[in-house]
């Protein structure tokens, strides 16, 4: 008779620790341990490093050379000695805009494609990602067993309105000690979403799902994007944060999934009663 009231209190006192380890802002985080612990995925850094590591480091050496003194010069007016600061945040934005672009040149997204794509077979969602693209059942790992895809695959789709919103948002880091913060939020608004964008194709979502699915977690996704961006304004390292990112976002869908299934499989078809005749 203890029993089910045993497993009652546990659940109860489960459902906390659940909160705070499912907390949306620790996905990019999990997904940096995940992306280093997990050495099949090292090969998709490798093939984008050195270019990538070099256009970063040549973008924010120019940025700062030329453009962080006169920007803490205008700052100083509003800001007094915090223009060095919010100069550098800044800086670290503009940089993170143009660098954006310049990786879209390279490719990047079909790499973050492969990534999100291997984290879901290496959690066992397989069937999710046998529609999108052919498997190798003859791959040593989930990276090697990643094949030709069936239709285009986008991780997150870009356009220059992102980018033009970006830009438009940077003016709020010229608001004392608020700006930035604000910055970085207002941005996470609207970045956070994007980051599932991979997992929309899969699931097929029409216009109307993904924006019922966006809308029950906005406060989700905008902790998300907001960490997201902030990993993404660390000088140099932006390209292999990108990656990781891409892993944490495959390891929140993951989770999603699987409480999916629970779901699932908790829904029982009750008969319809009826009396039986006397």
């Amino acid at each position: 008779m203890a029993l089910p009231r045993q497993h009652e209190t546990s659940s109860f006192l489960a459902r906390p620790l659940r909160f705070i380890t499912g907390a949306s802002w620790l996905y990019p985080f999990k997904g940096i341990y995940y992306f280093v612990a997990h050495p099949f995925l090292y090969p998709l850094l490798r093939a984008r490093l050195l270019p990538c590591f070099l256009l970063s480091l040549f973008v924010l050496v120019n940025l700062f050379l030329w453009t962080y003194l006169p920007q803490v010069a205008f700052l100083a007016i509003f800001h007094g000695p915090l223009a060095w600061v919010n100069a550098a945040f800044l800086v670290l934005g503009e940089g993170a805009a143009i660098v954006a672009l310049l990786f879209e040149a390279f490719l990047v997204d079909e790499t973050l494609v492969d990534v999100f794509d291997a984290v879901l077979l290496k959690q066992g969602f397989e069937e999710l990602i046998a529609d999108a693209r052919v498997l190798d059942e003859a791959g040593n790992d989930p990276v090697q067993r990643l094949g030709k895809l069936k239709r285009s695959a986008v991780y997150s789709p870009f356009s220059f309105r992102q980018i033009a919103e970006f830009i438009v948002l940077l003016p709020l880091n010229l608001i004392p000690i608020a700006g930035t913060p604000l910055f970085l939020i207002l941005t996470g608004y609207r970045a956070g979403p994007l980051h599932h964008w991979r997992y929309f194709k899969l699931r097929e979502f029409v216009k109307k799902e993904k924006k019922s699915f966006i809308r029950r977690r906005r406060l989700r996704y905008t902790w998300f994007g907001t960490i997201a961006l902030i990993l993404q304004l660390v000088p140099v390292l932006s390209m292999f944060f990108l990656l990781t990112t891409a892993a944490g976002s495959a390891l929140w869908v993951a989770d999603l999934e699987e409480q999916r299934r629970q779901q699932e499989a908790q829904q029982v078809v009750t008969p319809e009663y009826a009396d039986d005749p006397v």
